[in-house]
């Protein structure tokens, strides 16, 4: 009785929602004083769910909620408000949080801007063997164009070519007409994912890089045209480029227990000369 009473005031409340319309103290139940209210259900449910769907996990949401708010009432009333365990443990809690994340806000902003290009490119330059290719990379051009685009036979030109004029030409035929236009002659990424979106099998990926410098097929619906600029192979050493951002995180791994050490040494030194901390001395004077 009380599930379908919670089904159908749920499913009144999504009906009664109107664009534009206030939510946010619309309380769908109440549990001693404890409300939750209409948005706060909405905010767990992933965007395009059904509306059936929809009801399944906020009916299931609601109850959990007063079930959690029903166990802890029964919990503070059998330990007690007091309970100087649980108060130790909460305490105890907030300040690891506060710390870790404080720390970590320490490491991104304070370690990050402390490591420079040529300290990258240095580490990057004596640990090369950290830095081997799993994936072959790629620069160029993807375009997915419908097979009946108007001028898509200038387009299987256009896109072969590596020059203002015809990038001009691509960008203002993408805009109308592409489905996808991916533009990474200034970046390394990985070849399969630009494969995955071609309905082509390439079986010798090394080899078709080596012999190939574009791709072109088609299926009923869509035209193909990969540009390869440039190309990478797995087993190499990875581009200065592309490895960047993993050196930086490896040289901050290696530096932020040193990092954190010395900030707290010189947070206690600090402290100790201002006053801050005082030491009892419960020895007896002689």
């Amino acid at each position: 009785m009380r599930q379908a009473l919670v089904i159908i005031l749920l499913a009144g409340m999504w009906n009664a929602c109107k664009p534009g319309m206030a939510v946010d103290a619309e309380v769908l139940v109440t549990v001693d004083g404890h409300s939750l209210t209409r948005n706060e259900v909405e905010q767990i449910i992933p965007k395009g769910t059904s509306h059936a769907d929809s009801l399944l996990l906020a009916e299931s949401f609601v109850k959990k909620w007063v079930k959690d708010i029903l166990i802890y009432e029964v919990a503070e009333q059998n330990i007690g408000r007091k309970d100087d365990e649980v108060n130790r443990l909460v305490e105890e809690y907030r300040r690891s949080l506060l710390r870790h994340r404080y720390q970590k806000y320490l490491i991104e902003n304070k370690l990050s801007a402390g490591i420079h290009d040529r300290d990258k490119l240095a580490y990057y330059e004596a640990n090369q063997d950290k830095f081997l290719l799993d994936k072959h990379l790629i620069k160029g051009l993807f375009l997915k164009v419908p097979v009946d685009a108007p001028g898509l036979d200038r387009i299987r030109k256009q896109y072969r070519l590596h020059d203002s004029e015809a990038l001009e030409v691509i960008e203002k035929f993408s805009m109308q007409q592409a489905v996808i236009y991916d533009y990474f002659y200034d970046r390394w990424i990985d070849l399969d994912e630009i494969l995955n979106k071609i309905p082509m099998q390439i079986p010798r990926t090394a080899q078709y890089l080596q012999t190939h410098g574009f791709v072109e097929t088609r299926d009923s619906l869509y035209c193909y045209l990969l540009n390869i600029d440039e190309y990478m192979l797995a087993g190499n050493v990875a581009p200065y480029d592309y490895a960047d951002l993993q050196i930086q995180e490896l040289m901050i791994n290696k530096q932020k227990v040193i990092f954190l050490k010395t900030f707290e040494e010189e947070l206690y030194t600090d402290a100790i000369r201002r006053g801050k901390v005082i030491f009892n001395n419960n020895k007896t004077n002689e």
